[in-house]
């Protein structure tokens, strides 16, 4: 009865917490309305409506553990997400990975162009920095300046866009398993562990150690998170995906799945959660939240 119950209430929790996220994108980015029209309305399409929203959940459930305010957690969360989001509309431009297909439509680029998909990321970088300096999100200020040195140091050559280069220098290469966790914690674990870490930030519950078991637990997870789209991609069809399912093997991109086949892959995502459960076992039931993401994480529609 217990389990049945907590499924429900992570259900809620996080309905309840999309929903919040939700509408704090939408406040903060330009209306449709406003010049440059186009502009708006292309940063709205790349972010609104659609994606799981994992590192804002996660941001959420680290400041729950951390006793912050959920307002202030719900700004940082959503400078992580246009991080992301910005990401992908670059990461689908015909000059990095040329995909038509992005969370069920067509991808920005197809959908207005080039050149204006190039801008939405840019604008909503810039988005993501200003609201870390518009908002207060933490008790102190030198706390605050932290937040923003982790958000840039994640998105830039030592974080996601590192992480990207190395992908993109791999084309047509076989890549060790080291080699390719070395390439995933800087091009999707670097931001999953910052959004840990500064949903955790907008609190003042927890010290040094309990932040190292945060960062730890969020750094096991988002190699599970990699590990799990791997397989995803190379088994699930594109209805299900919405995006181009098998387009790592068709560009002969490096994977889990290539490096190891997929049952060992399942395997390692399995084991890189326990990793990620035994970081925060420490913390009790004051970590529901974050155990149950990384459940969600690691076993969807596997």
């Amino acid at each position: 009865m217990r389990i049945v119950a907590e499924i429900g209430s992570f259900q809620a929790w996080t309905h309840a917490n999309l929903q919040r996220i939700e509408s704090v994108l939408q406040r903060v980015l330009p209306g449709p309305e406003i010049a440059p029209q186009r502009l708006h309305q292309a940063m709205r399409y790349a972010v609104l409506g659609g994606g799981k929203r994992v590192r804002p959940l996660l941001a959420f459930a680290a400041g729950e553990l951390a006793q912050a305010e959920s307002e202030r957690v719900a700004i940082a969360a959503a400078a992580v997400e246009l991080i992301h989001a910005y990401s992908l509309v670059h990461d689908d431009l015909p000059c990095m990975d040329d995909d038509v297909l992005r969370r069920g439509r067509p991808t920005c680029h197809v959908e207005y162009d080039e050149a204006t998909a190039l801008l939405v990321g840019d604008a909503l970088q810039s988005l993501a920095f200003q609201l870390l300096g518009e908002y207060r999100l933490a008790e102190d200020m030198q706390t605050q300046l932290e937040m923003v040195k982790l958000l840039a140091a994640a998105s830039g050559s030592r974080g996601m866009a590192g992480g990207q280069a190395i992908d993109l220098d791999s084309v047509g290469k076989s890549l060790t398993v080291p080699e390719l966790e070395f390439m995933h914690i800087h091009k999707t674990g670097a931001l999953i562990r910052a959004a840990a870490l500064m949903g955790a930030h907008c609190g003042n519950g927890l010290d040094e150690k309990e932040f190292a078991r945060v960062d730890q637990f969020a750094k096991y997870v988002g190699l599970a998170f990699q590990v799990v789209d791997d397989v995803l991609d190379a088994e699930s069809s594109t209805a299900t995906l919405g995006k181009t399912a098998g387009k790592d093997a068709k560009n002969s991109k490096p994977t889990y799945v290539s490096a190891m086949g997929a049952a060992q892959a399942r395997e390692l995502s399995r084991e890189l959660r326990n990793n990620a459960l035994a970081a925060i076992e420490d913390f009790g039931e004051r970590a529901l939240r974050l155990r149950q993401i990384a459940d969600f994480i690691v076993l969807r529609k596997f």
